[in-house]
């Protein structure tokens, strides 16, 4: 009896407990139609006509444009309306919205953009339209309800758009811009409204990336369960300013971190300023420690970024530094929206590499360079070297150097043109010299004979083992004693999901610092070209003491962007377990290897130096060259490679954003044929990766 009861009590609170969870169900399901209905009719439809069929970026170097519908929300009454700039990238000739409630298709103008968030506001002539109401960022918290609407799928806007359920998931991503939700997002609902379960606007739905400011930026993270939306309440704020039809662009500092790689660990010194920059401007130095922006303190270059990279051109910032002991305001700095490419000054020498120092031996010197109307010679040593003064300043002291990497760390903050002072111990008699000289440009003459040896074998000298924290993948090295794997090895990383292979000279020594050639593979190669690579290479591992590895791509045959992380941990395993010289990490391919080559460099500046690229199209947006992250390319392919004029027109498209370029076509060859001159032209420029 008491058992029959207790079952039948049991079934009672079941019933009861499933009825509940049929109430909660309904009851949401009742909120999220009731959010999306009072949305709806902010939410338009967006038509394009005409355009690019393919534009760069996203899963691949190329991106090829759809052609249905698109979202936008609707900003004021009087017929504006905000999308996301992805929209447009296509560059269509007619832009068409459909607005609830209004029977005819009109015709749309672009009237600017924010260049920052990818946002694009266009106009439509109309009035009386529906503008949607903000949550308010202070508002909103990781964990709320988010729906992400669509209005693409049914052509038909009266009625409901499509819906995505998800949550807030962060805030402040990607340096302070954006929500991050966990809705899915698509091509389809890009520049839709992201709404609370109240139907309120959390924000506007965009791609968005870490690296670049693009239209297609981001793109390959959709529908990964990790998706952006600008916040409406900024949106709404910047509306003036673009309704006026002012083009919105990041603001700029010019301050280059001296290390760059190391964003979470140390405060922020001043490695480098980009030339004419707000930085210079206002007086900041390289060798200053940020303190503090507008009273919020900096102790790191993480918190740095967030504070900056929301801002816009014309925004004013106060900056508190310390220069040694001393704290110094720079008060009202203003952000400017350009910068001048920065030109890496070049003393015209390379350096003999693993001497311990003090100074920098020389191990050749450039014909005409700076350092060859001075005089130097190899086997000099330059003991200290001045920065420049500034324009009426007398002559400022030289420093010591320590070691090759001191040297090349004062040249990073010099520009062409920049006056120097350096001590100079001659080889014959260590006679000391004091010379005065003014830098030049890299020279994109490649020297045809260097001089041997290129290493003094002294890398572990004076080198401790690296303990606890190691923000540059360096580690612990293993003892020069041990004994070494050479040839080709396979490999695979720790959790076993991406493979690479390594070519390691059989004359590998760690007292002597080896650069490392990441070779991508084309498409249907997969890898399988490896140990022919390698044998090609060989000789010149031996002689010119090279590792070369061979990423493999992880998800199809031909590579993605979004793969970068991946292999560049892989390469940081490998400085691990050899000695790597960071100055000479090139990436290098053919064809879609060569466009990864060409992402990579661009979007990994802290590892690599060298792209050599063969027979490859861009494929990606380039950068700036960044004075502390210099990066140098070899370009090659042959005369009869149907992209040659496009590729041959890289020269000056790099040059101008400050790279050091070298172009090589071959005469009579197809798009991946390297002649022997051109061959042996590469192997000298690896080797010279590290000139000063």
């Amino acid at each position: 009896m008491h058992r029959t009861l207790a079952t039948f009590a049991l079934g009672l609170f079941l019933c009861a407990g499933f009825a509940r969870g049929q109430d909660i169900n309904a009851a949401n399901e009742k909120a999220m139609k009731a959010a999306t209905v009072k949305v709806a009719p902010s939410v338009v439809r967006i038509d394009t006509v005409g355009g690019l069929e393919i534009v760069g970026g996203g899963k691949s170097p190329e991106i090829r444009t759809g052609t249905g519908g698109t979202t936008g929300v609707v900003v004021s009454p009087d017929g504006y309306i905000i999308t996301s700039s992805f929209n447009f990238a296509s560059k269509p000739s007619k832009i068409f919205v459909t607005i609830p409630g209004r029977k005819d298709r009109l015709e749309a103008s672009e009237v600017a953009t924010d260049q920052t968030r990818m946002l694009t506001l266009i106009k439509v002539d109309a009035t009386g339209l529906t503008v949607p109401t903000p949550i308010a960022k202070k508002d909103t918290t990781a964990g709320q309800w988010a729906l992400a609407i669509g209005r693409t799928l049914d052509p038909d806007v009266e009625h409901l758009p499509s819906v995505s359920l998800g949550i807030i998931s962060a805030k402040d991503r990607i340096w302070g811009k954006v929500i991050q939700t966990d809705a899915k997002v698509s091509p389809t609902n890009y520049g839709g409204p992201l709404i609370g379960i109240d139907g309120r606007v959390f924000g506007i739905l965009v791609p968005m990336g870490q690296r670049g400011s693009k239209e297609t930026i981001g793109y390959d993270w959709y529908d990964s369960g990790i998706s952006f939306a600008v916040p409406f309440e900024d949106v709404l704020a910047k509306f003036p300013a673009m309704k006026a039809g002012n083009e919105l662009r990041a603001g700029l500092h010019g301050i280059v971190p001296k290390n760059p790689a190391a964003e979470y660990l140390y405060k922020l010194e001043v490695g480098a300023l980009q030339p004419k920059s707000a930085a210079e401007k206002a007086g900041i130095e390289v060798g200053d420690v940020i303190a503090s922006i507008d009273g919020k303190p900096v102790p790191n270059y993480s918190t740095f970024r967030h504070i900056m990279e929301p801002k816009y051109e014309g925004d004013s910032v106060t900056f508190k530094v310390m220069r040694g002991d001393k704290e110094l305001e720079f008060k009202d700095v203003k952000l400017l929206g350009a910068s001048t490419a920065f030109i890496n000054g070049f003393l015209g020498i390379l350096p003999l590499r693993d001497d311990p120092g003090p100074g920098v031996p020389i191990r050749f010197v450039y014909p005409d360079s700076p350092a060859a109307k001075a005089s130097l010679k190899e086997g000099d040593r330059i003991m200290k070297l001045g920065p420049p003064s500034p324009a009426g300043a007398p002559p400022r002291p030289a420093r010591p150097l320590a070691n090759r990497d001191a040297l090349a760390t004062t040249l990073a903050s010099m520009a062409p043109g920049d006056e120097v002072q350096i001590e100079v111990k001659r080889k014959d008699g260590d006679k000391i010299e004091t010379i005065t000289l003014k830098l030049g440009t890299i020279p994109d003459v490649i020297p045809a004979k260097l001089p041997m040896p290129s290493s003094a074998g002294k890398a572990m000298e004076g080198q401790p083992k690296a303990k606890g924290l190691d923000p540059f993948g360096m580690g612990d090295k293993k003892d020069p004693a041990q004994k070494v794997e050479t040839g080709y090895i396979e490999r695979a990383n720790t959790a076993k999901d991406r493979s690479f292979w390594l070519y390691i000279p059989s004359n590998y020594d760690p007292n002597i610092s080896h650069g490392l050639i990441v070779w991508f593979h084309g498409i249907g190669q997969g890898g399988k070209d490896g140990e022919a690579r390698s044998q090609l290479l060989k000789q010149f591992c031996e002689d010119h003491h090279f590792i070369v590895m061979g990423p493999r791509s992880a998800s199809t045959d031909s590579w993605i962007p979004t793969e970068t992380q991946g292999v560049v941990q892989d390469i940081r395993a490998i400085m691990k377990e050899f000695t790597i010289d960071h100055s000479r990490v090139i990436a290098h391919g053919t064809g879609n290897g060569g466009q990864m080559a060409f992402h990579v460099g661009f979007n990994a500046r802290d590892t690599f130096r060298g792209v050599a690229p063969i027979g490859a199209k861009l494929g990606t947006t380039p950068g700036d060259n960044i004075a502390t992250q210099p990066l140098s390319f070899f370009i090659a392919t042959g005369d009869k490679d149907p992209n040659v004029k496009e590729i041959e027109a890289l020269k000056p498209l790099l040059a101008e954003k400050g790279f050091p370029v070298v172009v090589r076509v071959v005469k009579e060859a197809g798009k991946d044929t390297l002649d022997a001159k051109t061959f042996e032209e590469l192997q000298s420029w690896m080797d010279s990766l590290d000139r000063l």
